[in-house]
């Protein structure tokens, strides 16, 4: 898109300096009076177009550096959201491997005849703290994925707006070529 704007801008110029180049040599050969009109009106026209492309790199480099911006913390918070989903479901494996143990403690420790109440008991502590860790890593998968489209919709946000100032930037370049 940059080699494009260059492109155009080149073009600008070069076609300004052409016309007013022809303007004053066509002129030259009437009258003196006739001469300074068109060079001066050529000469503002394009002093006007390079004020439009000055303003519209300008404009520019403004909607790229904050879409870079955006991007960057679009980006951070992502990562964030995965290093805390991370973490949760860590914690939570953490205490469903700590509820497995505590209940295979109390196998190994029970009588032999409350052995199979015991076996009963653990099974049930085990399946509650399975699907408990389950749960929460599943809410810490959710919430990181919420957190990384809200991201991606974010930056596309920011591109789309980067966007819509070159198109304004350029219709603004294109109207100051316009105008004689």
């Amino acid at each position: 898109m940059n080699k494009l704007l260059a492109t155009l801008i080149a073009g600008f110029v070069a076609t300004s300096a052409y016309a007013q180049t022809a303007v004053t040599t066509t002129t030259t050969t009437t009258t003196p009076a006739v001469t300074t009109a068109p060079a001066t009106t050529t000469s503002s026209n394009t002093k006007a177009i390079v004020k439009a492309e000055a303003r519209a790199e300008e404009d520019v480099a403004k909607a790229e550096a904050k879409e870079m911006k955006t991007a960057a913390k679009a980006d951070e918070k992502a990562a964030k959201a995965v290093a805390d989903a991370q973490e949760k479901k860590a914690k939570a494996h953490a205490k469903a491997v700590k509820a497995h143990a505590n209940a295979a403690e109390k196998v190994t420790k029970a009588d032999p005849e409350d052995r199979a109440k015991a076996i009963a008991k653990a099974e049930e502590k085990v399946s509650e703290a399975n699907l408990k860790a389950e749960k929460a890593m599943i809410k810490a998968d959710e919430k990181s994925l919420k957190v990384q489209v809200d991201a991606a919709a974010d930056k596309a946000t920011a591109s789309a707006k980067t966007e819509q100032v070159r198109a304004e930037a350029m219709a603004d370049v294109h109207k100051a070529a316009a105008k004689k």
